[in-house]
């Protein structure tokens, strides 16, 4: 049986939700959470029957509209309409992982009991996340200001009836799955639809996603850049740990260490060397590398404090009698932190791209593009093309999103923060990355093969032996397309087994 995550006040981790994912745990509202819930609607159905006040998004039109008042027969018809006039998204589909991890944040930005919505309502969303059901999100339309208001609609939608889920790898619609599980749709309560589509679980989902993946490929840059080293020749003296310490910055010296690590026991790289120096995209492994894991710990950072937060509005504060309508849905601090992801994760890629010309260019011995009978074989000529194509594309997605800003909503909201587009180009640029280092351990160990007799170290020696049992050496052309593909598969695996997700 699955293990169960209480949904607390409890500070969320980013190892917590690791294992939630990858885990496959059932998720469950604590008794805490459910009385802070069930107190905070309390007082505002209370509240709402002792003024006739306006209160923005309760009692009044949305945005622009803000000033119209809404009459209390009319605020479940304004709720509704409001997640149906705004699920406006377009474009390709969002992936059910992280559509997944919408369901999880929004839930537990929500228990916190500040948003007014009914018990009920959250425990749809608990169990839609607990049957995998899916609500078909798009890409497009968030600016990532008033929160990410049209993806959270399409989210939404399902709860009332209405739009489509995918259940089993099936679309259906929403009211289809309501009937086949017993549950009427929901009858939304003043505040609700504005609870349910304000707030940053868009752009969330994507950064805690890409974050978990990120840390993987750093640690598989250093891996697969020291198989590159080896393979290259190259000279162990860059990474000594005295270098570093007079530049101590923390993810420089995580990776120098890494790489002596790697490459402990390996007779290549103790072997006399002909050369003084290496290339950058060797020598500099480190510096570059490291800076990367340095912009890690600070978007870890950002995006921690974002998921434990609550991020709708207005916001209510029982204790203290107030109903503040602010501004916690404002993207911008994600936004900044997803555009510097972008640019530290592209420059993986891009030293990456160097090693693999590096390799392939008949240097220090090693045949050109690492095949037999070059000329009649190309062998890994096009591997290279295809890797600075990649790098290319990223450093156009790389281009900060966050810089730009809109008006929307004639004026009332003239600054928004652009972070969704910044989610999603980072879930491209970091999957390129992914791509780009696969095609490099093709390369690396392709290259390595003509060091023998040498060998690399004991543990790289274990890692490409595994890897051979799904990627052959290879002696004349085949369609290199497949060995990438295998390529990818067998790091993935690699990573889950070896629990290489938060290293």
């Amino acid at each position: 049986m699955p293990t169960i995550h209480q949904i607390s006040s409890e500070h969320l981790e980013i190892s917590t939700i690791g294992d939630i994912i990858f885990q496959q745990q059932k998720i469950e509202l604590s008794a805490s959470a459910i009385e802070k819930i069930k107190k905070c609607r309390v007082y505002l159905n209370e509240r709402m029957q002792a003024q006739d006040d306006p209160i923005y998004g309760i009692n009044t039109g949305f945005g622009s509209l803000y000033n119209v008042k809404i009459s209390r027969d009319k605020l479940t018809e304004l709720q509704e309409n409001l997640v149906m006039s705004h699920a406006c998204g377009i474009g390709e589909r969002v992936p059910n992982e992280i559509v997944k991890l919408m369901l999880l944040l929004k839930v537990q930005s929500l228990s916190y009991g500040h948003s007014g919505v009914q018990l009920d309502t959250v425990q749809r969303l608990v169990d839609f996340y607990n049957n995998d059901i899916f609500p078909v999100v798009y890409t497009q339309g968030s600016l990532g200001a008033s929160g990410d208001l049209a993806p959270l609609a399409h989210l939404s939608l399902p709860l009332i009836g209405k739009g489509e889920v995918e259940f089993e790898g099936k679309v259906v619609e929403a009211e289809v799955i309501l009937k086949k599980f017993g549950w009427e749709p929901m009858i939304l309560q003043s505040k609700e639809g504005l609870a349910l589509l304000n707030g940053t679980q868009f752009m969330s989902a994507y950064g805690v996603h890409l974050i978990l993946k990120s840390y993987k490929l750093s640690y598989l840059a250093d891996l697969i850049g020291s198989i590159s080293l080896d393979a290259f020749d190259g000279r162990i003296e860059p990474f000594d740990e005295l270098v570093h310490l007079v530049r101590p910055h923390k993810g420089q010296l995580k990776t120098a260490e890494r790489v002596r690590e790697f490459l402990d026991g390996s007779e290549l790289i103790t072997q006399e060397k002909a050369h003084v120096q290496d290339p950058y995209s060797f020598r500099c492994m480190p510096q570059v590398h490291g800076a990367t894991k340095d912009t890690l710990e600070y978007v870890l950072k950002v995006f921690m404090t974002e998921i434990n937060s609550v991020t709708d509005n207005p916001n209510i504060f029982i204790g203290d009698d107030k109903i503040i309508s602010g501004g916690n849905f404002h993207g911008q601090p994600l936004a900044l932190a997803l555009d510097f992801l972008k640019i530290a994760m592209a420059e993986l890629g891009n030293i990456s791209e160097r090693r693999i010309f590096q390799l392939v260019s008949g240097l220090r011995g090693l045949p050109t593009f690492l095949v037999d009978n070059p000329g009649l074989n190309s062998g890994f000529m096009i591997p290279q093309y295809t890797a600075a194509s990649i790098v290319s594309a990223n450093k156009q997605l790389a281009t900060p999103a966050s810089v730009d800003s809109i008006v929307s909503s004639n004026g009332q909201e003239d600054h928004v923060s652009m972070g969704a587009n910044a989610a999603t180009q980072a879930y491209t640029l970091i999957n390129n990355v992914e791509r780009i280092l696969a095609i490099e351990l093709l390369n690396a160990s392709q290259a390595i093969h003509f060091r023998k007799p040498l060998k690399s170290s004991p543990f790289i020696e274990s890692f490409l032996k595994m890897y051979l049992l799904d990627v052959h050496f290879i002696k004349q052309d085949v369609v290199l397309h497949d060995s990438i593909i295998t390529t990818l598969q067998f790091i993935d695996v690699f990573c889950i087994e070896n629990d290489l997700l938060f290293d």
